[in-house]
């Protein structure tokens, strides 16, 4: 599909707009009571996808439209977003019922995902970037002497495209855990068929910075495991050699948020969020890889849960003389401990981590760094932070940070 650019004033309110090809409205726009939306058709869904703005008397509209996101600017700023599947049904050859002017134009030029600028803020505790946009997971890493916040930019609350979430990984990071800097989008949905962008984790290897994740499609399809890889570790690109979906022993369409490690002898490993077909539970799959490319199921799984929920968001944090397997249920993050790499594992007499929704950790001098986010009206909300310490038995004690 080509790209389209819709350009319109409104001078007053209500204002209505609408397109029709073959008696079937294929774009629509609605500005009264001080508020305007975009509602674009998908042979994907019957639903549209509709962006929505403050709207006065007096202010420029554009709307562009591309094959994997769509764009809202009132006077020159994005003000929503979204990111549709399938086919689009609006054509420049549509007609047009409208009672104001509205310029169409096709369009060659596409908008930055986010900052080429480097920008910078103060104090991560509380901080999400506004304008509609919310923290979801969150995935630290520390590089050198910079610990790095990956996480799911979030808009409605997990009900982009339609409700596969469409989440994509921001990056910020920060020296001293004052002043933070805000980088290019690490990993942005460039496809049309990646439904959202999911949680996952970052290893260094040599002198590349690979980033893990799966794909989220939706309607039961397989979900691919995929990777960015970056040589500076502030600019990421999506590696097309490399993809691959878990064996049908799991639920290839609920893979996601591989936490990968590398273990003392060299061997790395991948934790992977999933269900066993066969017996219905929950599980932590368990794949190992000499070159983190091919990738072999050692068919353990490292954690398998009593039910059907499946264990979120795993993390495995080597601090001290323990190790230290992280994951999530009901969004709620609990940690189990052992002095050997893989078990046995002991419970914890508090399991649960203090820091909000699905945190993971990283080490930070004497200290692992937990962070995760408080929801603010739904899925997705502000960045939060917890501080841990080991006592003698193993047993993590937190603070703030």
């Amino acid at each position: 599909m080509n790209k389209i650019k819709l350009s319109f004033g409104v001078s007053a309110m209500p204002m209505y707009a609408v397109f029709i090809k073959s008696g079937r409205k294929t774009l629509e726009v609605q500005a009264f009571d001080g508020y305007i939306t975009v509602s674009v058709q998908y042979d994907y869904a019957r639903r549209p996808l509709s962006l929505h703005s403050e709207c006065s008397a007096g202010d420029s509209f554009e709307v562009i439209l591309m094959d994997h996101r769509i764009e809202l600017y009132r006077n020159g700023e994005l003000r929503d977003e979204d990111w549709p599947n399938g086919e689009r049904l609006f054509s420049l050859s549509d007609n047009l019922v409208s009672d104001a002017e509205i310029r169409i134009d096709e369009y060659s030029e596409e908008p930055l995902a986010s900052p080429s600028v480097i920008t910078t803020f103060e104090n991560a505790e509380g901080w999400y970037p506004g304008n509609g946009v919310f923290v979801g997971d969150c995935m630290p890493y520390r590089r050198e002497d910079e610990y790095h916040v990956l996480y799911l930019k979030d808009r409605r609350h997990h009900g982009s495209k339609w409700g596969l979430g469409a989440h994509q990984w921001e990056h910020i990071s920060t020296a001293d855990f004052k002043t933070w800097a805000v980088h290019p989008m690490a990993v942005p949905i460039s496809e049309p068929w990646e439904g959202s962008i999911c949680t996952g984790s970052w290893i260094a290897h040599g002198k590349t910075e690979h980033l893990y994740y799966t794909v989220r499609r939706g309607r039961g399809l397989p979900a691919p495991i995929c990777r960015s890889v970056s040589e500076d570790g502030y600019h990421f690109e999506k590696d097309r050699s490399f993809s691959f979906t878990i064996s049908e022993r799991y639920t290839p369409s609920s893979a996601r948020d591989p936490k990968v490690f590398k273990d003392s002898d060299g061997l790395f490993h991948m934790l992977l969020t999933t269900r066993l077909s066969k017996e219905q539970k929950g599980c932590l799959a368990h794949l190992v890889s000499s070159d983190l490319h091919t990738w072999t199921d050692t068919g353990e799984p490292m954690l398998i849960n009593d039910s059907a929920e499946e264990p979120e968001c795993p993390d495995y944090i080597h601090y001290g003389e323990w190790y230290y397997l992280i994951y999530s249920l009901y969004g709620r993050a609990r940690y189990l401990f052992s002095k050997e790499p893989f078990g046995p594992w002991q419970v914890p007499k508090e399991p649960i981590i203090p820091c909000a929704g699905v945190p993971k950790g990283a080490v930070w001098g004497e200290r692992i760094i937990f962070t995760g986010f408080k929801e603010m009206g739904g899925y997705g909300g502000c960045m939060t932070f917890r501080a841990a310490t080991a006592c003698e038995t193993g047993e993590l004690v937190f603070k703030e940070l």
